[in-house]
């Protein structure tokens, strides 16, 4: 036969390319360790902007302040995302962050005005525990004996420590019942968002996605938002909503930017901490500054319960992940 009447062969779909992990660690761990203090800090000042503001407002303000100080920053460093960049950045993947980072920002206001900082900070938790298993599932990421062990004591450490808090949940009445589902189907949906972005940082850096969730979600936002309403606000209450944009700003950096230096499982580790600081952030300002939320009562099982938590979070992200061997010319789905 000759090659002209041979058939051309059909081309081979080629395998997804995961993102790798930039493998600097101890980068990635201080960016977590930033994003978790912010994070427990937020609920107090939410808390106090949603007794004010509907939470579309509340949402569209952060969105949009956020998006404003990011344009600024990035015009200013001139690394504003060009339109080559936006033509090669998979516009399905970057509509399910945006749509899931929405609806979570939405549903955990809605929960958290429905019960109190310290109880959303437990069903969120919900969160990070998926992000990790769907970053085990998808990215191909392991957890070595050391590490699956840090599990186990980080869940006994949640288990005594908001022992109180769950007895308390179980016994609550129809509407704080309902904010914790809310939160639930909230946390769901930040795990979807988390694990979208980290495979965007294939095509765009950090910064340059939260750009774009940035903007596109002010613009969602918007139809359902009040920004007259921002005139009648206090200044404790400006002060807290400028605050919760800020944060935004912040934390979703340092988050973003830590899973390109490493691995989605050992970040949700970290992230896992939140609570504690939300607990001891409501108690140490309730000291010093007058604030229409109650203080959490620390028992000496809370105490235990919070140093099991570290313990099992440290063991997580300081394990080592085994090193496979690789054939010659297989890609690497992940870095060390």
């Amino acid at each position: 036969m000759s090659l002209e009447n041979q058939p051309t062969p059909l081309p081979t779909k080629q395998p997804m390319k995961l993102h790798e992990s930039s493998g600097r660690w101890r980068l990635g761990l201080g960016l977590s360790l930033v994003t978790v203090i912010l994070w427990g800090v937020l609920p107090i000042a939410l808390k106090i902007s949603v007794q004010a503001l509907d939470i579309y407002t509340v949402t569209w303000f952060r969105f949009s302040l956020s998006f404003g100080i990011l344009v600024c920053i990035l015009g200013m460093r001139q690394q504003l995302p060009s339109l080559e960049k936006l033509r090669g950045t998979s516009w399905k993947l970057l509509a399910i962050a945006i749509g899931f980072l929405a609806v979570n920002y939405a549903l955990y206001l809605q929960g958290l005005a429905q019960t109190s900082p310290a109880n959303a900070q437990v069903f969120i938790q919900l969160a990070p525990v998926l992000m990790g298993l769907g970053a085990i599932a998808i990215f191909k990421e392991r957890y070595t004996l050391r590490q699956w062990a840090g599990l186990g004591i980080l869940t006994l450490g949640f288990a005594v420590f908001f022992h109180e808090q769950l007895q308390t949940v179980l016994a609550a009445p129809g509407t704080y019942l309902m904010g914790n589902i809310i939160l639930v189907i909230a946390a769901a949906a930040w795990a979807v968002y988390a694990l979208a972005q980290k495979q965007l940082l294939q095509q765009l850096t950090s910064s340059n996605i939260m750009l774009l969730l940035y903007g596109i979600c002010a613009l969602l936002f918007l139809p359902f938002s009040s920004p007259s309403n921002l005139l009648n606000l206090t200044p404790l209450e400006w002060g807290m909503l400028i605050f919760c944009g800020l944060n935004t700003v912040v934390a979703y950096g340092a988050f973003a930017e830590s899973l390109a230096h490493w691995d989605a499982s050992k970040v949700s580790a970290i992230l896992a901490t939140t609570p504690i600081v939300t607990l001891l952030s409501v108690w140490v300002i309730s000291l010093g500054i007058p604030l229409p939320i109650a203080p959490e009562q620390l028992t000496v099982l809370a105490v235990i319960g919070a140093m099991l938590v570290v313990t099992g979070s440290v063991a997580i992200a300081l394990g080592k992940r085994p090193h496979s061997p690789r054939k010659p010319g297989q890609f690497s789905q992940k870095s060390g």
